[in-house]
């Protein structure tokens, strides 16, 4: 794995725009790591505008293999941080899987994933899905479109297969809940059985993201829910087509976050408040100016150290557009959000809707009253540390400050039924509630015993 070593210090700061607020630093090398796909973005801007070194850290960049070894190198301290998958601390800390206890000050951004099918499924999808005017297909395309091709498959006796990233990964619940939204059973997880295949119309199974497009092309599986650019790589190679992205199945939802233990986040509190301020400084680059900056943030990505795909590939979903089927190019200007709309505020809610889909398909076998969803919520979630990076930002004169929600309570508004794909809103105060609403899926009271 390649590794980025960051030059000098002092250069940067003399030469900055702004003289940053220097803390004084428990740890200022430091080793961070990431998953190459186009949401580590804020890592990459901070690291080459040089925000890291404006904060007097010294900081290391390093690709990992997968999401586990990614999550291990954190537990166990050969990466200081990460780019990690919302539901990672999460599962950490309540002991799905690795048992540890990992905060995020920071969210990495909104939307940015995407559902691909074989160009096999998708030629018998197709008639299924209405079309507009211009003889297009009709977006958001339902998985009701994909439920007959499931059922004539298992006619033959043929499993249908599609990949995700992680069990606990952003990209299995969106799948399951596209899935589910079309009448489709994605499978339950329960302490006995982790497959999550329990009782499945449709097999999900783990594929490392830039490795989806080619055992989709092996025919190992027949589709996949993954980052960007692994869905427009489809498209670019002919092997697939993009059916929904996330921005479709939930508007503005929450994806990646920055983790790190709660012992480091402890020990080293001013260096995580200069990391928070570096990342801060990277999402306003990236969104600032109606995306002005996002050509030059493609080429920075393209490059082999950190996304490593073709520029155009990268570009096709970073610059405002989304291509589904070859020449269908649709305007998507929030399908990749890294700052507008407090996308990188840590939200207790954001936390809670993982939890309820955590809770939904087993993997929270037990049933939990709404505080417990709330205080687990808390304990990973940490805006406490994002707004004092925030402050600091605003007396540098390096944000505004009507750039941050002072005055949140932590929870967002309830997201209104219409930008939800199935029309069930979400309340996060009311986690309950909500997964009594969801016509597939364990309820408030069931538990996963099977």
């Amino acid at each position: 794995m390649k590794r980025l070593a960051i030059g000098l210090l002092a250069s940067t700061i003399l030469g900055g725009p702004a003289m940053a607020q220097m803390l004084d630093l428990e740890k200022d090398e430091l080793t961070l790591g990431f998953i190459k796909l186009t949401d580590m973005a804020p890592l990459a801007v901070a690291y080459e505008n040089g925000y890291f070194l404006d904060e007097g850290l010294f900081v290391t960049l390093e690709a990992q293999a997968n999401w586990k070894v990614l999550l291990d190198g954190v537990i166990g301290g050969q990466l200081d941080g990460a780019h990690m998958l919302a539901g990672q601390p999460l599962a950490a800390t309540i002991g799905y899987g690795t048992k540890a206890h990992i905060v995020t000050p920071f969210s990495m951004d909104l939307n940015g994933n995407g559902i691909t099918v074989s160009n096999e499924i998708w030629s018998q999808m197709k008639p299924n899905i209405p079309t507009d005017a211009d003889g297009r297909p009709q977006h958001p395309i339902s998985a009701s479109a994909l439920a007959p091709v499931v059922d004539s498959l298992k006619a033959q006796g043929k499993p249908f297969n599609m990949g995700m990233v992680f069990p606990v990964s952003t990209h299995n619940y969106e799948l399951r809940y596209w899935l589910a939204a079309g009448g489709l059973n994605p499978g339950f997880y329960s302490p006995d059985d982790t497959s999550g295949q329990i009782g499945a119309d449709v097999m999900l199974s783990v594929t490392p993201p830039p490795q989806m497009p080619a055992t989709m092309e092996a025919g190992t599986i027949d589709g996949y829910a993954v980052g960007e650019p692994w869905n427009q790589q489809a498209v670019v190679k002919g092997i697939g087509v993009p059916v929904i992205t996330d921005y479709e199945l939930w508007k503005n939802n929450p994806e990646k976050v920055f983790g790190i233990t709660e012992q480091f986040a402890r020990d080293n509190p001013n260096t995580t408040i200069a990391l928070t301020k570096a990342l801060i400084r990277a999402a306003i680059w990236l969104d600032q100016d109606d995306n002005a900056n996002r050509e030059d943030a493609v080429n920075m990505l393209s490059r082999p150290e950190y996304v490593g795909a073709d520029r155009a590939v990268i570009a096709a979903s970073m610059t405002g557009t989304f291509e589904y089927e070859k020449g269908d190019i649709r305007d998507v200007p929030d399908f990749n959000v890294f700052f507008r709309h407090d996308a990188t505020y840590p939200f207790y809610s954001d936390a809670v809707w993982y939890l309820t889909q955590m809770r939904r398909w087993g993997q929270i076998a037990e049933p939990k009253d709404d505080a417990w969803f709330d205080e687990t919520a808390r304990s990973v979630y940490r805006p406490d540390l994002y707004l004092q990076a925030a402050r600091m930002l605003v007396d540098e004169g390096l944000a505004s400050e009507t750039d941050f929600p002072w005055d949140s309570d932590g929870y967002k508004a309830p997201t209104p039924a219409g930008d939800i794909i199935d029309g069930i809103p979400y309340d996060g105060k009311a986690p309950n509630a909500y997964l009594d609403s969801l016509p597939i899926g364990l309820k408030s009271g069931d538990a996963a015993n099977g």
